[in-house]
Protein backbone atom coordinates (compact mmCIF):
# COMPACT_ATOMS: atom_id res chain seq x y z
CA UNK A 1 0.00 0.00 0.00
CA UNK A 2 2.80 2.68 1.12
CA UNK A 3 4.66 1.61 -2.90
CA UNK A 4 1.33 2.41 -4.52
CA UNK A 5 0.84 5.68 -2.39
CA UNK A 6 4.33 6.92 -3.37
CA UNK A 7 3.52 5.69 -6.89
CA UNK A 8 1.34 8.60 -7.25
CA UNK A 9 3.86 11.03 -7.28
CA UNK A 10 6.32 8.80 -9.79
CA UNK A 11 2.97 8.34 -12.14
CA UNK A 12 2.94 11.05 -15.41
CA UNK A 13 3.50 14.47 -14.64
CA UNK A 14 2.11 14.49 -10.77
CA UNK A 15 4.72 15.52 -9.06
CA UNK A 16 6.06 18.41 -11.04
CA UNK A 17 2.20 19.32 -11.36
CA UNK A 18 2.31 19.80 -7.59
CA UNK A 19 5.28 21.53 -7.37
CA UNK A 20 4.41 23.80 -10.22
CA UNK A 21 1.48 24.62 -7.87
CA UNK A 22 3.68 25.14 -5.35
CA UNK A 23 5.53 27.55 -7.54
CA UNK A 24 2.68 29.65 -8.72
CA UNK A 25 1.92 30.57 -5.16
CA UNK A 26 4.39 31.27 -4.39
CA UNK A 27 4.75 33.54 -7.43
CA UNK A 28 1.37 34.92 -6.69
CA UNK A 29 2.67 35.53 -2.73
CA UNK A 30 6.46 37.14 -3.59
CA UNK A 31 4.33 39.58 -5.84
CA UNK A 32 1.58 40.23 -3.48
CA UNK A 33 4.04 41.05 -0.96
CA UNK A 34 6.26 43.15 -2.99
CA UNK A 35 3.68 45.81 -4.28
CA UNK A 36 1.27 45.00 -0.72
CA UNK A 37 4.09 45.63 1.88
CA UNK A 38 5.30 48.90 0.03
CA UNK A 39 2.29 50.16 0.07
CA UNK A 40 1.42 49.82 2.90
CA UNK A 41 4.49 50.62 4.64
CA UNK A 42 3.24 54.37 2.64
CA UNK A 43 -0.33 53.92 3.68
CA UNK A 44 0.90 53.48 7.46
CA UNK A 45 2.85 56.69 7.52
CA UNK A 46 -0.29 58.62 5.83
CA UNK A 47 -2.44 57.41 8.65
CA UNK A 48 -0.10 58.84 11.05
CA UNK A 49 -1.02 62.33 9.29
CA UNK A 50 -2.88 64.77 10.88
CA UNK A 51 -5.05 65.41 8.19
CA UNK A 52 -8.99 64.30 9.28
CA UNK A 53 -9.20 64.02 5.60
CA UNK A 54 -6.56 61.35 5.00
CA UNK A 55 -7.27 59.21 8.13
CA UNK A 56 -10.96 59.27 7.45
CA UNK A 57 -10.29 58.18 3.95
CA UNK A 58 -7.87 55.26 4.98
CA UNK A 59 -10.09 54.11 7.84
CA UNK A 60 -12.83 53.30 5.15
CA UNK A 61 -9.97 51.90 3.36
CA UNK A 62 -8.68 49.59 6.08
CA UNK A 63 -12.39 48.96 7.34
CA UNK A 64 -13.41 47.32 3.64
CA UNK A 65 -10.47 45.32 2.60
CA UNK A 66 -9.16 44.65 6.26
CA UNK A 67 -12.35 43.28 7.33
CA UNK A 68 -13.91 41.91 3.76
CA UNK A 69 -13.53 37.92 3.88
CA UNK A 70 -10.72 37.41 1.21
CA UNK A 71 -13.48 34.89 -0.49
CA UNK A 72 -15.95 37.77 -0.85
CA UNK A 73 -13.41 39.96 -2.33
CA UNK A 74 -12.59 37.47 -5.34
CA UNK A 75 -15.54 36.79 -6.78
CA UNK A 76 -16.33 40.43 -6.84
CA UNK A 77 -12.93 41.16 -8.58
CA UNK A 78 -13.46 37.76 -10.69
CA UNK A 79 -16.55 37.31 -11.91
CA UNK A 80 -18.29 40.80 -11.18
CA UNK A 81 -15.73 43.28 -12.34
CA UNK A 82 -14.72 41.62 -15.73
CA UNK A 83 -18.70 41.77 -16.58
CA UNK A 84 -18.97 45.60 -15.24
CA UNK A 85 -15.88 46.38 -17.57
CA UNK A 86 -17.03 44.19 -20.30
CA UNK A 87 -13.02 42.62 -20.34
CA UNK A 88 -11.18 39.44 -19.23
CA UNK A 89 -8.81 40.02 -16.40
CA UNK A 90 -6.30 36.43 -16.07
CA UNK A 91 -6.68 34.69 -12.37
CA UNK A 92 -3.07 35.79 -11.67
CA UNK A 93 -3.81 39.37 -11.57
CA UNK A 94 -7.56 38.70 -9.63
CA UNK A 95 -5.05 37.15 -7.19
CA UNK A 96 -2.21 39.59 -7.27
CA UNK A 97 -4.87 42.57 -7.17
CA UNK A 98 -7.04 40.84 -4.38
CA UNK A 99 -3.47 40.33 -2.19
CA UNK A 100 -2.71 43.19 -2.40
CA UNK A 101 -5.36 45.16 -1.07
CA UNK A 102 -5.52 42.94 2.03
CA UNK A 103 -1.81 43.27 2.62
CA UNK A 104 -1.58 46.70 2.43
CA UNK A 105 -4.20 47.14 4.64
CA UNK A 106 -2.94 45.07 7.07
CA UNK A 107 0.70 46.71 6.59
CA UNK A 108 -0.74 49.96 7.01
CA UNK A 109 -2.12 49.10 10.57
CA UNK A 110 0.86 47.63 11.67
CA UNK A 111 3.35 50.27 10.29
CA UNK A 112 0.87 52.56 12.27
CA UNK A 113 0.56 50.74 15.28
CA UNK A 114 4.69 50.81 15.55
CA UNK A 115 5.24 54.38 14.51
CA UNK A 116 2.23 55.61 17.56
CA UNK A 117 3.83 53.48 20.21
CA UNK A 118 7.16 56.20 20.08
CA UNK A 119 7.32 57.63 22.81
CA UNK A 120 6.35 61.48 22.20
CA UNK A 121 9.17 62.83 24.59
CA UNK A 122 11.26 61.64 21.80
CA UNK A 123 9.37 62.94 19.12
CA UNK A 124 9.64 66.47 20.95
CA UNK A 125 13.18 65.86 21.63
CA UNK A 126 14.03 65.97 17.89
CA UNK A 127 11.75 68.96 17.12
CA UNK A 128 13.62 70.74 19.48
CA UNK A 129 16.50 69.82 18.09
CA UNK A 130 15.55 70.79 14.51
CA UNK A 131 14.87 67.83 12.62
CA UNK A 132 13.45 67.89 9.90
CA UNK A 133 10.08 65.90 8.76
CA UNK A 134 12.46 63.44 7.25
CA UNK A 135 15.23 62.95 9.59
CA UNK A 136 12.89 62.51 12.32
CA UNK A 137 11.76 59.16 10.45
CA UNK A 138 15.59 58.54 9.88
CA UNK A 139 16.61 58.89 13.11
CA UNK A 140 13.48 58.05 15.48
CA UNK A 141 11.03 56.66 14.12
CA UNK A 142 12.14 54.10 11.95
CA UNK A 143 14.90 53.08 14.47
CA UNK A 144 12.55 52.21 16.60
CA UNK A 145 9.38 50.96 14.92
CA UNK A 146 11.16 48.59 12.98
CA UNK A 147 12.28 46.05 16.01
CA UNK A 148 8.29 46.09 15.96
CA UNK A 149 7.35 45.87 12.56
CA UNK A 150 9.57 43.20 11.54
CA UNK A 151 8.05 39.95 13.55
CA UNK A 152 4.37 41.28 12.53
CA UNK A 153 5.84 41.30 8.64
CA UNK A 154 7.13 37.89 9.01
CA UNK A 155 4.04 36.70 10.31
CA UNK A 156 2.08 38.31 7.94
CA UNK A 157 4.28 37.15 4.79
CA UNK A 158 3.04 33.22 6.39
CA UNK A 159 -0.66 34.01 6.38
CA UNK A 160 -0.44 35.06 2.86
CA UNK A 161 1.52 31.87 1.43
CA UNK A 162 -1.18 29.48 3.52
CA UNK A 163 -4.04 31.86 2.09
CA UNK A 164 -2.92 31.21 -1.00
CA UNK A 165 -4.97 27.79 -1.15
CA UNK A 166 -8.34 29.45 -1.47
CA UNK A 167 -7.69 30.59 -4.93
CA UNK A 168 -8.81 27.26 -5.66
CA UNK A 169 -11.96 29.16 -5.73
CA UNK A 170 -11.48 30.52 -8.80
CA UNK A 171 -9.89 27.98 -10.65
CA UNK A 172 -6.04 29.03 -10.01
CA UNK A 173 -3.78 25.81 -10.23
CA UNK A 174 -2.10 25.97 -7.01
CA UNK A 175 -1.02 23.33 -5.04
CA UNK A 176 -4.63 22.55 -3.21
CA UNK A 177 -6.33 22.64 -6.81
CA UNK A 178 -4.12 20.41 -8.66
CA UNK A 179 -3.84 18.05 -5.40
CA UNK A 180 -7.55 17.83 -5.79
CA UNK A 181 -7.21 16.77 -9.68
CA UNK A 182 -4.76 14.39 -8.67
CA UNK A 183 -6.65 12.83 -5.88
CA UNK A 184 -9.36 12.42 -8.47
CA UNK A 185 -7.84 10.25 -11.16
CA UNK A 186 -6.28 8.13 -8.22
CA UNK A 187 -9.32 7.31 -5.30
CA UNK A 188 -10.24 4.24 -6.93
CA UNK A 189 -7.45 2.65 -7.69
CA UNK A 190 -5.68 3.86 -4.71
CA UNK A 191 -8.28 4.80 -1.97
CA UNK A 192 -5.68 6.30 0.35
CA UNK A 193 -4.73 9.02 -2.29
CA UNK A 194 -6.06 11.74 -0.43
CA UNK A 195 -4.13 11.26 2.55
CA UNK A 196 -0.96 11.11 0.71
CA UNK A 197 -1.25 13.86 -1.96
CA UNK A 198 -2.67 16.13 0.70
CA UNK A 199 -0.15 14.78 3.54
CA UNK A 200 2.46 16.12 0.68
CA UNK A 201 1.30 19.38 0.46
CA UNK A 202 1.25 19.95 3.83
CA UNK A 203 4.39 19.12 4.27
CA UNK A 204 5.27 21.97 1.53
CA UNK A 205 3.70 24.71 3.00
CA UNK A 206 4.84 23.58 6.24
CA UNK A 207 8.69 24.26 4.63
CA UNK A 208 7.52 27.23 3.00
CA UNK A 209 6.13 28.76 6.69
CA UNK A 210 8.03 27.33 9.50
CA UNK A 211 11.42 29.28 8.87
CA UNK A 212 9.63 32.42 8.91
CA UNK A 213 7.33 31.30 11.69
CA UNK A 214 10.36 30.49 13.86
CA UNK A 215 12.70 33.85 12.87
CA UNK A 216 9.26 35.91 13.71
CA UNK A 217 9.33 34.69 16.98
CA UNK A 218 12.77 34.87 17.40
CA UNK A 219 12.66 38.60 16.62
CA UNK A 220 9.48 39.22 18.73
CA UNK A 221 11.43 38.20 21.72
CA UNK A 222 14.16 39.82 20.87
CA UNK A 223 12.24 42.89 20.59
CA UNK A 224 10.54 42.41 24.16
CA UNK A 225 14.14 42.40 26.01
Amino acid sequence: MASSGLNIFFDGNNLSRILGGMWLAAKISVVSLVIGLLLGVLFGILRTSNSRVIKLIFKIYLEIFRMMPLLVLLFVFYYILPEALNSDISQFTVSVLVFVLWISSEMSDIVRSALISIPKAQIDAGRALGLSKRQQYRYIYFPQGLPLVIPATLNLVTRVIKTTSILLIIGVPEMIKVGQQVIENYTIKIPTASLWVYGFIFFLYYILCWPLSVLAKRLERKART
